[in-house]
């Protein structure tokens, strides 16, 4: 220090006062290059939770519908159960993947109190790849050619551009649940083969 000091001509009182300064200013740099990566470690941890968080409640369906509470897919059978306490008025879509193929089930609550479930594609249009079901406030929308369909006609109209119904003979059903079998979801493949969004 003392030779880098006789250099500049600065006195040893001078020149310790100015590397003082050097190190305190260091020092703060430092502290400072700590604290933006504090920062930026603890905002990154914060988006990946709230992604999480909020992510999980907002995964996109194959048709685009939000996923909703309600239905469990039990990782030992491969059913999927729905929680009929958690169903509304308005329709909720459930994903379920059967291999390669991804399906949906929709549920609702009709006038009646009954919860209806249904496969979110059209018994007339599913081969297109467009037909699925979008809401417009608690009405039903196909994708493909527009008809629109109450929660009164799930399960119930048959034959025509509707959704395709999973009526008793394909589920069973309590007073708190509704199941489906793995089987039946193999089964009904086909008819999601062509699925688009």
């Amino acid at each position: 220090m003392e030779s880098f000091c006789n250099l500049h001509t600065i006195s040893i009182t001078d020149c310790y006062d100015v590397a003082k300064g050097v190190v305190q200013l260091k020092n703060k740099q430092m502290k400072g290059i700590f604290i933006a990566a504090a920062v930026v470690l603890v905002l990154t941890a914060g988006f990946f939770t709230l992604k999480d968080v909020f992510g999980t409640k907002q995964t996109a369906n194959p048709s685009g519908q939000p996923t909703q509470a309600g239905a469990t897919v039990d990782s030992a059978t491969g059913n999927m159960v729905i929680d009929k306490s958690k169903i509304t008025s308005t329709a909720a879509f459930f994903p379920y993947q059967s291999g390669d193929t991804k399906m949906e089930v929709l549920a609702v609550k009709a006038t009646d109190g009954t919860v209806r479930t249904a496969f979110n594609t059209c018994q007339v249009c599913y081969s297109s790849g467009r037909g699925y079901y979008k809401l417009d406030g608690e009405t039903l929308v196909c994708q493909n050619c527009g008809n629109r369909f109450s929660p009164d006609q799930v399960e119930k109209q048959k034959g025509g551009c509707n959704p395709v119904g999973i009526t008793s003979e394909y589920k069973t059903e309590d007073e708190k649940q509704i199941t489906m079998t793995k089987d039946f979801f193999e089964e009904a493949k086909g008819i999601f083969a062509n699925w688009k969004n």
